[in-house]
């Protein structure tokens, strides 16, 4: 299952707060892709991937997709 998280509109931290909260709902290999627009989230989802050893596929235009590693 891949889910998609619409967080266009708000601003960090709750683009990352929703994804570490959906991220577990997803099964090991499978994606969450986060749309962000707030700038700050550029920075934040892809240090909260590294931080939390999870895998981000691709950062493109506001749209972020993680692979749930672990």
């Amino acid at each position: 299952m891949n889910l998609e998280l619409d967080c266009r509109g708000l601003l960090c931290p709750l683009p990352v707060i929703k994804l570490a909260k959906a991220l577990p709902t997803v099964a090991v290999g499978d994606t969450v892709t986060v749309l962000a627009d707030d700038p700050a989230a550029a920075t934040d989802i892809p240090a909260w991937c590294r931080m939390r050893s999870q895998e981000l596929v691709s950062a493109v235009e506001n749209t972020y997709v993680v692979r749930r590693v672990s």
